[in-house]
């Protein structure tokens, strides 16, 4: 039986809707004036600019050394991609297929740095890299990103491996199959949409991870989030159009590596394989 809903309920379902529509509304307002600043030649007081032009994006292009930037936040997220590729697969791998005792205890630490805000660990892990001669550097910058990555990997990948019956890889392993072969021939193929989904995630997640970047980069290992930072709160007279101009070039960036994730997997399914696969 379906109760009528009350005038109480229809209210509050009109404000949640009210305000969420208000949020994004608000969220794409202030998207459009950035990106419509960044190709105006003048634009106070009015409705729309008073010329276009792009000539901001070249200007900023060249002011704020977006080319080296640019290079330097992909060598640095690829890098940790990577180590976190290979280091998370291969221990949801592990918290997949054994148990044993404190195994709750293990995956709970490996979730620490995706439950505790980034600066509550950053700092002092930003002192011992300091300490170790590892500020400022290329390597410091990788390390301090792997930290909440590698667990973001594990927490992906654990569902996707246990929807691979185990009987698969011992019948593999029956037939002479080694942990080589095993891994390229059985499960690679099987994990390859989770693995994909992981890795664009952390490389987005990377991209925009602007508090532990901040702690340890150098004038030299500066990523795209940062180096925008610096050209808003730095020193000296800079042309908003610049800035915006390069504040689009980050959003493109991220967005686009966002929408590429997004193809592969969709975040809620990761749960629902997963209650699916027990089911069976």
């Amino acid at each position: 039986m379906i109760r009528d809903q009350g005038p109480t309920s229809k209210i509050w379902r009109f404000a949640i809707w009210a305000l969420a529509i208000l949020f994004v509304l608000n969220l794409l307002a202030v998207i459009a004036a950035v990106m419509v600043n960044s190709f105006a030649t003048r634009w106070l007081g009015t409705w729309l600019p008073a010329g276009w032009t792009t000539r901001w994006y070249f200007s900023a292009w060249k002011e704020f050394q977006l080319s080296s930037v640019v290079l330097v936040t992909f060598e640095i997220v690829f890098t940790v991609v990577i180590i976190s590729g290979i280091l998370g697969i291969t221990t949801a791998y592990a918290l997949a297929r054994r148990d044993f005792p404190g195994k709750r205890l293990v995956i709970l630490l490996f979730l620490l740095p995706l439950l505790i805000p980034p600066l509550t660990y950053g700092i002092p892990l930003a002192t011992v890299l300091y300490q170790l001669g590892l500020g400022g550097t290329f390597w410091g910058v990788v390390l301090i990103n792997v930290v909440p990555s590698l667990p973001f990997v594990v927490l992906v990948m654990i569902p996707f491996i246990e929807q691979i019956d185990p009987r698969i890889e011992a019948a593999a392993r029956v037939f002479g199959a080694g942990t080589t072969s095993l891994f390229l021939r059985i499960l690679l193929p099987l994990l390859l949409p989770g693995m994909l989904a992981a890795l664009l995630l952390v490389l987005v997640r990377t991209i925009a991870m602007f508090e532990l970047t901040f702690l340890i980069a150098g004038p030299t290992t500066q990523t795209l989030v940062v180096s925008l930072y610096y050209a808003v709160f730095a020193s000296g007279v800079r042309a908003g159009q610049s800035i915006d101009a390069m504040a689009v070039v980050y959003m493109v960036t991220t967005l686009f590596w966002l929408v590429l994730a997004l193809q592969f997997v969709n975040p809620t399914q990761i749960v629902a394989r997963a209650k699916q696969q027990s089911t069976h």
